[in-house]
């Protein structure tokens, strides 16, 4: 039988990257297809195929959204406490396959349900991962923001490919096709997984080995069996959005109270107050995604509707460039922004980590105002510029690499290891909360009148986009005014 890795012998690795993080890299990479192809077919499925008017499906896109962060928040504490990482990963990988296959079999009938597993399915799965790349770094390693910069990498691979093929099989072929191909990849993860976790060595075992196996299987298959009861309750939230208002209503205070209590007790004040900088981190990552996750939703109804189906001439269907652009943009620009944070650095002129996220803001608030200006290039008939909107897009993507790949990274550096999945769940919550309220906004901004012109569309949808430019413009002056007191706070933290 071959030895089993430690925890000192994975993290004392040669090199930029451990050869783990590749492993992982993979697995999330066809999760992430999956995660995000759906993400990618939500609204104009619902709009064109369930005949939902543009407000209740941005609603229903938020509500959906919503929940599946909501629930990596409870993953993530179950992984903490009881299942394990590894487990609590394969289970939820599982749940997602068989959602995804529901959907494929009759869309039309299945998708209330197939969506509900995937919310508890991706749940179980996403922080988990996250968590794991974590923990193959010592403590104060200067690697660590590199490799979740490659891990970043892999979950815009994933969706890249995921937002264009599945916007692909569903709109030119057929829905079942889409679904079935975001269940087929997410299968490759799984596989990937159970093939190369014995690599992983202790990193996401179980926390309770100390137990008995009796008394331990019991716990892990209580888990289980309360996930697969939940069914009936999550399905009805998602169906009926007045139930997503009295959930995110109850889970966010409640979160907010047990974080408070695991900070308290900790006892060390030196600890508490990275913890404290943690969450307002995390606090303006639910900013960042109330605007930043129009994408699926506003954005996602405004480039079917609204723009021309050319791109520098080229022919081009504007859901692929909505879903994909923004990948792709990543792919090839954050190995050049990480050479220009290294640049910076050996000046002594690398801003830290908080003025990078206010940066991020100031980035998101240009590109939505570019947004609102595509109407100034608009048609008669209210169709309007893909190609300026592609350049909201290349925006949009500059604003996100000052915020994304080091906001997993500074979380897990600011938090004691025995907390790693529930502040990662925090973090996700932070998704769900921005998840709902981009539904909202995306609703506010939207006609209730499918029949409405093109031409009123476009003026409400940009008029909207335009408040969004502002509200992220202020978040990024109060981050940057603020970076002296968060960076007190964060102590040795860099």
């Amino acid at each position: 039988m071959e030895k089993q890795l430690s925890i000192e012998e994975i993290q004392n690795f040669e090199g930029k990257y451990p050869k783990q993080l590749w492993m992982l890299f993979l697995t999330e990479m066809w999760e992430r297809f999956c995660f995000y192809g759906m993400r990618g077919i939500l609204t104009i499925f619902m709009v064109g195929q369930l005949t939902l008017t543009d407000k209740e499906a941005n609603l229903k896109y938020g509500a959906i959204q919503a929940f599946v962060y909501a629930f990596t928040f409870i993953g993530g504490i179950f992984a903490d406490k009881i299942l394990g990482f590894k487990k609590s990963l394969f289970f939820g990988g599982i749940t997602m396959v068989l959602g995804n296959l529901l959907i494929a079999v009759s869309p039309h009938d299945f998708f209330y349900l197939g969506i509900t597993l995937s919310i508890i399915g991706t749940g179980f799965f996403k922080p988990n991962i996250s968590s794991m790349v974590g923990e193959l770094y010592h403590e104060h390693d200067g690697r660590r923001d590199a490799g979740f910069s490659l891990f970043y990498s892999g979950i815009n691979i994933g969706a890249f490919l995921g937002g264009i093929l599945c916007v692909y099989l569903g709109k030119y072929h057929s829905w079942s096709y889409a679904f079935l191909a975001s269940a087929i990849v997410m299968v490759i993860g799984l596989v990937t997984f159970v093939f190369t976790k014995k690599h992983l060595g202790p990193i996401g075992n179980s926390p309770l080995l100390h137990l008995t196996i009796n008394k331990r299987r019991i716990r892990e298959v209580a888990v289980y069996i309360g996930s697969l009861l939940s069914i009936p309750l999550i399905f009805i939230m998602v169906k009926d959005t007045d139930y997503t208002d009295a959930f995110m209503y109850t889970i966010g205070p409640l979160a907010m109270i047990y974080f408070f209590y695991e900070m308290y007790k900790i006892g060390n004040w030196g600890a508490q107050k990275k913890l404290l900088a943690a969450f307002i981190f995390i606090l303006f990552y639910l900013f960042f995604n109330a605007f930043f996750e129009q994408s699926g939703g506003s954005l996602n109804l405004f480039a079917e509707n609204n723009l021309h189906h050319h791109l520098l001439s080229f022919p081009m269907d504007p859901n692929f460039i909505n879903n994909s652009a923004n990948s792709l943009f990543v792919i090839i620009f954050s190995p050049l922004v990480g050479i220009l944070w290294i640049a910076m650095y050996k000046q002594k002129i690398e801003p830290n980590t908080v003025i990078k996220f206010g940066i991020g803001f100031l980035f998101l608030a240009l590109a939505f105002y570019v947004f609102y200006y595509t109407r100034f290039f608009a048609n008669a008939e209210g169709v309007t510029s893909l190609n300026v909107f592609t350049v909201a897009y290349l925006i949009i993507t500059f604003g996100e690499l000052c915020l994304g790949p080091i906001g997993m990274s500074i979380v897990t550096k600011l938090s004691p290891k025995p907390l790693y999945g529930m502040m990662m769940g925090l973090w996700f919550l932070a998704s769900a909360y921005g998840q709902y309220a981009a539904g909202i906004f995306g609703a506010d901004m939207s006609t209730d009148d499918n029949n409405a012109s093109l031409l009123v569309k476009l003026q409400a949808y940009t008029e909207g986009y335009k408040h969004l430019a502002i509200y992220a413009l202020v978040c990024g002056i109060l981050l940057i005014v603020a970076s002296p007191l968060i960076r007190k706070l964060m102590a040795d933290v860099k």
